[in-house]
């Protein structure tokens, strides 16, 4: 802007809008150099992968309230030789805890275990399906974390620190590698059980990302998104013209002061406008055999993590990067029998084991394991002592950071191993440690992404998805 130019403006708010714009420019010249140096990007943002991938998608799957790896996946003999002796004061002394107080009983595990697979990976009586698919899958007993609360934990896990504000894995993927599918959001998030996970939203937040990486939440009864029905008397051709109206008045607000925000919100426009076509499709389970939802234990109408998985399925063979299932209740406490470990987490187990293992049998045979990567877990495990809150009688566990297990398939993880051990008690890892930017780099390095250098800049810094933190874990790796 020419200096006479200054004197016409009619408003402070004027002067302000066209400085920004000015601003914006600068600031976009540095991003299309620093874009230049690192590579054209594709037509859907996402530059292309550092290297070769051996996968294209994830399919996590988040057992909210976390699982106790004690008695599904570790099982110790000599924890049960010493069922409701003291603790040894080593062990709680300096220890914090959630709920435990006082000197804790070692509590064994009340349940049996079996082998399975080729290499002898013990699983609980509870996880019949699960073990069934044994050689397909990297059990991982020495995972390990830095928190102790549900929230927090989960927060951690998704998106490589405790507190609300950064992006989770899902956005990361989305903003790193874009979506294979047009018509879907790139990351989708489905959840199951009484209650969503301790986390909520900020568990699939794009953070300081764009926020057209956030994870799409599909609801499990009525529309799969909130009002993607035209309302009435609205048809398609009219819902068109009405967004072609927005798109213009967008991007003439765009083009005057430079917001990258607007431009997300009009792709999210018309990214809803695709889906009003795609989505009703993917819901509609009657092009499915009777054969596959009886694989997965699928119920027309019903609100289950049966239901949930088959439509997961459905969404990465249609090229979504990223879906993510929560399923709640495996806080196994022992505060009464909703929380126990004899009634309540054999029901968390009957909810979900047979739709896992046919995840894992669907997939194979439709030639997506081999590229698609495969989390199975909670956000920390479960202590080797009985928490007997105010003297319950019910048995349980309370929260535990220092080891848990996760089972991992697919994509380039080994199949059919044993990673990681544990102490006789099963309180620290004592082979093979793995944080979580580890397994997050793993991740990223088995999606052609190298974790140090899929950053982006914010508040003066560039940020990742491992912090400062991660290495890749080459005995994961087949």
């Amino acid at each position: 802007m020419r200096p006479e130019e200054w004197t016409q403006l009619s408003s402070r708010r004027e002067l302000l809008g066209r400085g920004a714009c000015g601003l914006g420019s600068i600031a976009l010249a540095a991003l299309l150099a620093e874009d230049g140096r690192a590579g054209v990007r594709r037509a859907d943002g996402a530059k292309p992968p550092h290297f070769p991938a051996r996968a294209k998608r994830v399919l996590w799957l988040h057992m909210a309230g976390a699982p106790s790896q004690i008695d599904l996946f570790d099982p110790k003999p000599k924890l049960v030789a010493l069922d409701r002796t003291p603790c040894p004061e080593e062990l709680y002394g300096k220890e914090r805890f959630a709920f435990i107080k006082g000197v804790p009983k070692l509590l064994g595990s009340p349940h049996r275990f079996s082998r399975a697979g080729e290499a002898g990976a013990e699983f609980s009586e509870h996880l019949p399906h699960l073990a069934s698919v044994a050689n397909e899958l990297c059990v991982v007993r020495s995972m390990k974390t830095t928190q102790f609360n549900h929230a927090p934990g989960q927060i951690f896990l998704n998106t490589g620190h405790e507190r609300i504000g950064r992006p989770s894995m899902g956005s990361w993927l989305a903003y790193g590698l874009g979506s294979e599918n047009q018509d879907l959001p790139a990351f989708v998030v489905l959840t199951s059980g009484r209650y969503g996970p301790d986390g909520g939203n900020a568990l699939w937040s794009s953070g300081f990302l764009p926020t057209v990486h956030q994870g799409v939440r599909l609801r499990s009864e009525g529309d799969p998104v909130l009002f993607l029905s035209n309302p009435p008397g609205i048809d398609a051709a009219a819902r068109r013209r009405s967004l072609d109206a927005i798109r213009a008045l967008n991007e003439k607000r765009v083009a005057e002061i430079g917001d990258a925000e607007i431009e997300t919100r009009i792709a999210q426009y018309e990214l809803a406008f695709r889906m009003q076509s795609s989505v009703p499709e993917l819901v509609d389970f009657a092009s499915e055999a009777e054969e596959v939802r009886a694989l997965y234990g699928y119920e027309p109408g019903k609100i289950s993590f049966a239901n949930n998985c088959l439509l997961a399925r459905r969404l990465l063979e249609r090229g979504v990067r990223f879906v993510q299932l929560y399923h709640w209740g495996w806080d196994s406490h022992g505060t009464s029998p909703s929380d126990d470990l004899v009634t309540s987490l054999p029901e968390r187990c009957r909810e979900t084991d047979r739709a896992s293992a046919a995840l894992i049998v669907d997939l194979e045979r439709r030639g997506l394991l081999e590229d698609t990567l495969v989390f199975w877990g909670g956000e920390f495990g479960r202590t080797p002592m009985n928490e007997e809150r105010d003297g319950s009688k019910f048995l349980g566990r309370d929260h535990h950071p220092h080891c848990f297990t996760v089972l991992l398939a697919g994509g380039g993880f080994k199949r059919g191993a044993l990673v990681g051990a544990t102490d006789e008690l099963g309180y620290h890892v004592t082979e093979d440690p793995i944080s979580v930017h580890d397994l997050h780099a793993t991740l990223l390095h088995l999606l052609g992404l190298d974790h140090t250098r899929l950053t982006y800049f914010h508040q003066g810094r560039n940020f990742r998805l491992t912090d400062v933190e991660g290495v890749v874990v080459e005995k994961l790796l087949a």
